[in-house]
This record gives structure tokens, C-alpha cells and sequence, in this order.
């Protein structure tokens, strides 16, 4: 069996970082607490990497290109109720692999020009791509909603992913936060928009819930 290859020096700087953000909060990192977990000196540390900060730009700019491709309006055919739902998920297996963006989003944005402007071009994106699927669900008259409706669910939707994981946080800071959440925070999500659906689409969504609550996927 061929072996594979081994991993450079830069990419576990990266995987071991996010690790470490992740579990324990990335204002509790250091670079001497990532290079001690990996075991190399800190200055191999700093050959690949200047600063901290350096190496969460990199773990973003990976973050950023993801979500923006998870960001793409469905082409080429009207949208429907489980692109809402499939959108939700994916947004929050994205927040979920690099949680500590979201976990102590304030923090970083307060101090890193970068993230600050890069992360509100993200958030107009969510709700932009938000707002047109579910404009395209009042074309099939799944959703009964106004212009004006639309727009604030979508800026609710964004909001409500955006903080949900340090609402999780807050709620029970002692418990470690687990993969429920992600279907919490879809659930939470897609309850926001079931008010808006009508028919055949509202009877789907009541049933997907429960299943997906149930199964935690």
C-alpha cells in the first residue's frame, strides 16, 4: 500500500492551530502553546508563520473561500424549500469547522483590520443569497411574504447563525460544544422562516424537523 505523503511543517502549523482555537478559544492560544503541542521551537514556528495573527488570516482566507462557494444562488432553475434547508446546513458545518471565528468573533474583529472588512462582505453576502432563494420561493408561492418580510428574515437568519454558537456558549459555558448544535442552530434557523411557508412546504418542513432534530445530522 502506498504510503502517503507527509504533511509539510506549514500545513500542521495550520491543522494544529485550528484544533487548538477551537477547543480552548483562540485568545487562550499561543504560538508557544501551538508549537509546544506540535513539537517544534518557536522559531520553526515563526519561519512559516510571523504572528498569531498571521496564521488566523490564513485559517480565514481558507474559511472565507468555502462559505463564499456555499454562497451560491442555485443556477439555472427556481429555487425550492430544501435549498433553504441544505443552505442552513451547510453555513453551519462551515461555522462548525472553524468555530472559533465564530465563538469569539467580537474579539477578533475588534483588533484585525482584515477579518473586520472581509467578514462584513460575508455577512451581506449571507443575506443577500439568503433574501434570493427565498424571493424565489414567493415565485412558486411556497413562501407568502412580502419584498420588505424577506429582507428582515433574511437579515434574522444571518444574525441568528452568526451568534448562535456563542449563544450555545452562554447558555452552558461549562459544557463543551458538541455537533447538536449545528442542528440546533439549523433547526432554530428554519423555524424563523416555517411561519412564511404555506402548503405542501410547510407540511415538509414540520416533518424534516422533527426527523432532523431526532437524528442530530
Amino acid at each position: 500500500m502506498e504510503k502517503k505523503p507527509k504533511r509539510r511543517t506549514k500545513e500542521r502549523i495550520l491543522e494544529t492551530s485550528l484544533v487548538l482555537f477551537n477547543d480552548f478559544g483562540e485568545p487562550n492560544v499561543t504560538t508557544q502553546l501551538i508549537s509546544d503541542e506540535m513539537g517544534i521551537s518557536p522559531g520553526n514556528l515563526y519561519y512559516h508563520f510571523r504572528s498569531k495573527d498571521q496564521i488566523i488570516e490564513t485559517l480565514f482566507a481558507d474559511f472565507e473561500k468555502k462559505i463564499d462557494d456555499i454562497l451560491a444562488v442555485p443556477a439555472r432553475r427556481v429555487p425550492n424549500v430544501e435549498d433553504v434547508w441544505l443552505l442552513l446546513h451547510l453555513i453551519f458545518e462551515q461555522i462548525w469547522e472553524c468555530r472559533f471565528l465564530y465563538r469569539d468573533i467580537n474579539e477578533l474583529l475588534s483588533r484585525n483590520r482584515i477579518l473586520e472588512t472581509h467578514f462584513k462582505r460575508i455577512i451581506g453576502h449571507e443575506v443577500a443569497t439568503i433574501a434570493a432563494i427565498l424571493q424565489g420561493l414567493v415565485a412558486t408561492d411556497d413562501i407568502r411574504a412580502s419584498t420588505g418580510e424577506i429582507q428582515t428574515l433574511a437579515v434574522n437568519v444571518t444574525v441568528l447563525s452568526t451568534y448562535w454558537l456563542s449563544f450555545e456558549f452562554v447558555r452552558d459555558p461549562r459544557r463543551k460544544l458538541d455537533g447538536d448544535a449545528l442542528a440546533r442552530g439549523t433547526f432554530q434557523c428554519m423555524a424563523l422562516v416555517a411561519p412564511y411557508l404555506v402548503g405542501r412546504s410547510r407540511e415538509w418542513f414540520l416533518a424534516l424537523s422533527r426527523e432532523y432534530l431526532n437524528t442530530g445530522s
